[in-house]
């Protein structure tokens, strides 16, 4: 279904640029819509609307609406399936992205093209910089370079930004399924030998929202300061939910709360395991920690440290019950 919010905002400026953005129903897709169409005309797209695998179909939309800036947050996104599915993904990725791009070149739009840490290999020793070599070891990283290929070969005027672990009110993530976990499972093994820094939507949208006037255009790390591992990360969502911790052993952690606003048991018990634990069809990255180096650099950087955006995200999902 096809989302315009021209008229969203009767006292918005007629004059406001048109952004569009794919993906639009989405964990951050949703989220854009939501928070630009406060300031900005958004055009808000989704599989149902057209196949961005379709030149055609991709150039007559962006042809007849005419974008200032279009958001490209749409993807293949299911790493698992990505393997299975090789042919979807570079279809939708990269094939996608590409028409995107083109179109965007023929309205003289700016073009932002969401990215990921899965471009790189995940084991280097210390966070990624913008300017390390993407080295992707699954076909979702693979597809997700490419579609980042494309967009330097059609286009001046873009910004790749680069996101990893993220969570927010819309879709599902990893915040979700721990509380959702905690309701059903006394023991909960999370995984401790890979790496990231946990990085809410709001925050990648309103860090977005301060590029979009500039033409500081290039490729940019997007998360939140600090890193953790998985179990570090379900260890602080538990603590911040209101458990504090009793017995612990060496590889598991008991856990208590009085009372839960989200509804969870008044005991678990949170255990680390290894990733060799859980067999998946894609590798997932050891290290998935990047540095807002560029964003550093040119007095841009607003991103919060993980623990501090957790909490505010737990606090609006206390607001929310």
């Amino acid at each position: 279904m096809l989302f315009v919010f021209l008229s969203l905002n009767v006292f918005k400026d007629i004059h406001s640029p048109n952004i569009l953005i794919t993906g639009a129903e989405g964990q951050l897709g949703s989220e854009l819509v939501e928070i630009l169409s406060e300031k900005y005309n958004i055009i808000a797209v989704d599989e149902k609307d057209f196949d961005i695998s379709e030149f055609k179909a991709v150039n007559n939309f962006i042809t007849n609406s005419r974008p200032e800036t279009i958001i490209h947050s749409a993807a293949f996104t299911d790493v698992d399936r990505c393997e299975k599915e090789k042919a979807k993904a570079f279809k939708v990725n990269s094939i996608g992205t590409r028409n995107l791009a083109i179109a965007a070149k023929k309205v003289d739009a700016k073009f932002f093209y969401i990215s990921t840490d899965y471009v790189f290999d995940g084991k280097k020793d210390g966070p990624y910089y913008e300017y390390d070599s993407p080295d992707p070891k699954t076909i979702y990283g693979l597809s997700k370079l490419l579609g980042e290929n494309f967009v330097k070969e059609q286009l001046s005027r873009f910004f790749i930004v680069r996101i990893a672990w993220l969570y927010g009110k819309n879709g599902k993530n990893f915040v979700k399924t721990m509380i959702d976990l905690a309701k059903k499972k006394k023991e909960i093994e999370v995984v401790n030998d890979q790496f990231g820094s946990p990085t809410w939507t709001f925050n990648v949208v309103k860090q977005i929202e301060k590029l979009i006037p500039t033409d500081l255009y290039g490729t940019y790390h997007c998360t939140s300061h600090g890193f953790c591992s998985w179990f570090e990360f379900a260890l602080e969502i538990f603590k911040q939910t209101g458990y504090t911790e009793g017995n612990k052993n060496r590889k598991s952690l008991t856990l208590k709360i009085k009372d839960s606003e989200l509804g969870t048991q008044s005991t678990i018990i949170l255990k680390e395991v290894t990733s060799n634990k859980f067999k998946t069809d894609a590798r997932r990255p050891k290290n998935s920690v990047l540095e807002n180096y560029m964003f550093g650099l040119q007095n841009l950087d607003i991103m919060p440290h993980w623990k501090e955006s957790l909490a505010s995200f737990m606090n609006t999902l206390k607001m929310q019950r």
